[in-house]
C-alpha cells in the first residue's frame, strides 16, 4: 500500500509539472529582446546621414536670360555686378562664369530656361526681365533650382523663386537737385521707354528732387513705347527742346540732342559721360551686387539647412545705403556746377545714406505739367 501511494504521488507531481510547463509564457524572451531592437544602430545613424546630405556646397553655377545683350546698360550692369560678386566668393564658393542667352521671349524663352534646367548643372537661373510667366511653369518642376525674375512686368510666383526690383530712385532724386538748380528755363524734359515701374520711379524722384530746390519747375514727359529706338528718341528729345527744355533725363541712351543743342543731360545704370563729355552732367550708377548676394545667400541657406525657401509675398529691392546705386563723377562738367549746388547734393546724399532722409518711392505714371 505504501509503495502504491508513493507511485500515485509521483504521477500527480509529474502531471502538475507538465501542466505548469505548458502554461509558461513563451514570449518572454522576445519581450526581453525588444529594447535591443528599439536601439538599432540604423535608427541612431539617421541624423548622421542627414548631416552628410546638408554638407555645405563649395561651387555655384548660374545661368541667365538677358534682354538684348551687353550693349544694353541694364544687362551690362548685371554682368559687371556678377563678376564683382564672383571675385568676392561669398561663403567661400567657387562661382563659375555665368552662362547666358540674350534676346529671347515668350515660348522661346521658356525653351531656353528649361534647357538650362534639364542639364542639372545650374543652381540658380536668373531671368533679367519680365519672365514670371515662364518661371511659373517651370519652378515647381525643378525644385532644386532657385529662379529669379527682375523688374517690372513680373509677379510673385512663390516657392523656389524670387522677384527683384532695381529701384534707383534715390539717385534720381539727387540728379533732380542738379537739374532744378541748373535750369535757366525752368523746363525739364524726360524721354523714357515705357511707363514701367522701374522707369516711373526714377522719373518721379528726379522731378521731386528738382522741385525741392525750384518749385517753379515745369516738366515734359514722353514715352516712346520702345526699349530701344534711337530715331524715335531723337524725335521726342528735339520736340521737347523746341518747347524750352534745357535739362533732360535721357533714358534712351541717345545723347546727340544734348550735344547738338548744348543742354544738360542725365543718364542711368552706367556712367554715360563718355557719350557726351560736356553735356552728361550725372549718371545714376546701378549696382546689382546686393541683389545677387541676396539670391546666393538664400540658395546657400537652403542648401545647408534643408529648410524650404521662404514664401515671398512681395518684391525684393535694395536701397542706396545698401549699395544699390550712387552718382557718377561730374567729370568735365564739374566746373559748370556751382559749389553750393554740389554741396547740397552731397549733403542730401549723406542724409540718404545715414537714414535721416527718405526719398519717396513713387511708381505712378508721370505726366507732363
Amino acid at each position: 500500500m505504501i509503495s502504491m501511494k508513493r507511485w500515485r504521488l509521483f504521477v500527480i507531481l509529474m502531471v502538475v509539472v507538465l501542466i505548469l510547463a505548458a502554461c509558461a509564457p513563451a514570449a518572454a524572451p522576445a519581450e526581453e529582446a525588444a529594447p535591443a531592437e528599439e536601439a538599432a544602430p540604423a535608427e541612431e545613424a539617421a541624423p548622421a546621414e542627414e548631416m552628410e546630405e546638408m554638407e555645405a556646397p563649395t561651387e555655384l553655377n548660374v545661368a541667365a536670360i538677358l534682354t538684348t545683350g551687353l550693349d544694353n546698360a541694364w544687362d551690362a550692369t548685371f554682368i559687371e555686378s556678377f563678376k564683382r560678386v564672383q571675385a568676392e566668393s561669398p561663403h567661400g564658393l567657387q562661382i563659375n562664369d555665368i552662362d547666358f542667352t540674350e534676346g529671347v521671349w515668350g515660348d522661346q524663352a521658356k525653351v531656353v530656361l528649361e534647357e538650362y534646367a534639364k542639364t542639372g548643372k545650374y543652381d540658380i537661373i536668373w531671368s533679367n526681365s519680365a519672365f514670371s510667366d515662364e518661371v511659373e511653369q517651370l519652378h515647381s518642376k525643378y525644385p532644386d533650382i532657385l529662379w529669379v525674375t527682375v523688374g517690372s512686368g513680373n509677379r510673385v510666383v512663390g516657392g523656389n523663386s524670387i522677384w527683384i526690383f532695381n529701384h534707383i530712385h534715390e539717385c534720381g532724386y539727387l540728379q533732380g537737385i542738379l537739374a532744378g538748380s541748373l535750369t535757366e528755363t525752368n523746363t525739364l524734359g524726360i524721354v523714357g521707354s515705357y511707363p514701367a515701374e522701374d522707369v516711373n520711379d526714377v522719373i518721379n524722384a528726379w522731378i521731386n528732387g528738382a522741385k525741392s530746390v525750384n518749385p517753379d519747375i515745369q516738366t515734359k514727359v514722353t514715352f516712346i513705347e520702345s526699349w530701344y529706338d534711337p530715331p524715335k528718341a531723337l524725335e521726342a528729345a528735339n520736340a521737347q527742346i523746341i518747347a524750352g527744355v534745357d535739362q533732360m533725363y535721357m533714358m534712351m541712351e541717345t545723347f546727340e540732342p544734348c550735344v547738338e543743342n548744348d543742354i544738360g543731360c542725365y543718364a542711368k545704370y552706367i556712367d554715360y559721360n563718355f557719350a557726351a563729355p560736356d553735356n552728361v552732367i550725372s549718371s545714376a550708377m546701378m549696382y546689382v551686387d546686393p541683389g545677387i548676394n541676396f539670391v546666393i545667400d538664400r540658395w546657400y541657406t537652403h542648401m545647408t539647412t534643408g529648410e524650404p525657401y521662404p514664401e515671398e509675398t512681395d518684391t525684393v529691392w535694395f536701397t542706396m545705403a545698401e549699395g544699390h546705386c550712387d552718382l557718377s563723377p561730374y567729370h568735365a562738367t564739374e566746373g559748370d556746377i556751382p559749389q553750393e549746388v554740389k554741396d547740397l547734393v552731397e549733403e542730401t546724399r549723406q542724409q540718404i545714406l545715414d537714414g535721416t532722409y527718405t526719398v519717396e518711392l513713387d511708381v505712378s505714371v508721370p505726366v507732363s505739367d
